[in-house]
């Protein structure tokens, strides 16, 4: 909550560590796309799951695949399988996450890289896609990931994101209690609240055509903060955990149900 120091995400994510006790499935940090309201608790490793099928079914398949902000990896073999990719790169500024994930890397036959998104240590045109899941809010500046993400993908190339963008910015003391508690809880910067539009126009601005974007909290935010106050009621793990989930889950409820926060889907094509 005080000091991130040079890397806020990989300090959040060093800090959630490779057992996040929130997490839908083990290894998985997403919020799971869902065909049921989150009260079924079997349905959270398949929605975890079911999110990056979605998104890598819109990568060209069997291409040169970039994965920014891969996480704790679990997501890589699902993103080899379904995009039956050529090869595989993950990039990730935290690297204990690499460290932690290395196995599921080595099952996905990725390669691991340790870096910044909004810096990418690849010469341009290099990649058929990009993908990047729930990440984009980390970056120290949206604009410039799609910068980088438009220079290291071959003409024609396909981006394809998950991100929470903002419907609306808080007006309320409550609402900007909450907005503040989020931010600093999870390190992202003020200037990242963005609405769907400005991402969109973030997106064209960096050169992309073909912009299409997909708003999803019903089925992903709403089931997902049903799923975990369900995890949360039942008493286990340790106490301070519990309350440090129960605080950060009634602190984003209040930004979901007053309609700030949505969920959003973008894909884009690098004109050839």
């Amino acid at each position: 909550m005080l000091r991130f120091g040079r890397n806020p995400a990989a300090t959040v994510y060093d800090s959630i560590g490779a057992d996040f006790f929130l997490a839908l499935d083990d290894g998985w940090l997403n919020l799971g796309l869902w065909e049921g309201d989150g009260s079924d608790p079997s349905e959270a490793p398949l929605a975890v799951r079911r999110l990056v099928t979605r998104m890598a079914g819109d990568l060209p398949r069997g291409g040169d695949v970039l994965d920014v902000g891969n996480g704790l990896a679990a997501q890589d073999p699902v993103i080899a399988e379904v995009a039956a990719t050529r090869s595989l790169t993950a990039l990730n500024i935290t690297w204990s996450q690499l460290r932690a994930g290395r196995q599921r890397l080595a099952a996905a036959r990725a390669r691991p890289v340790n870096g910044d998104a909004c810096r990418m240590p690849f010469r341009a045109g290099i990649v058929d896609g990009v993908i990047s899941v729930e990440a984009a809010f980390h970056f120290p500046s949206r604009p410039a990931f799609f910068a980088e993400a438009f220079r290291v993908l071959r003409p024609g190339g396909v981006l394809t994101i998950s991100d929470v963008p903002v419907r609306r910015f808080p007006s309320s003391p409550r609402e900007v209690l909450a907005g503040v508690a989020m931010l600093r809880l999870w390190g992202i910067r003020a200037a990242n609240a963005a609405t769907t539009p400005e991402i969109e126009a973030q997106a064209r601005a960096a050169g992309f055509d073909d912009v299409r974007t997909d708003e999803a909290g019903d089925v992903v935010i709403a089931p997902a903060f049903r799923a975990v106050r369900a995890r949360l009621a039942t008493g286990e793990g340790d106490p301070t955990r519990r309350l440090a989930g129960r605080t950060m889950l009634r602190e984003a409820e209040v930004l979901w149900e007053r309609g700030v926060l949505d969920y959003l889907f973008l894909t884009a094509r690098k004109p050839s």
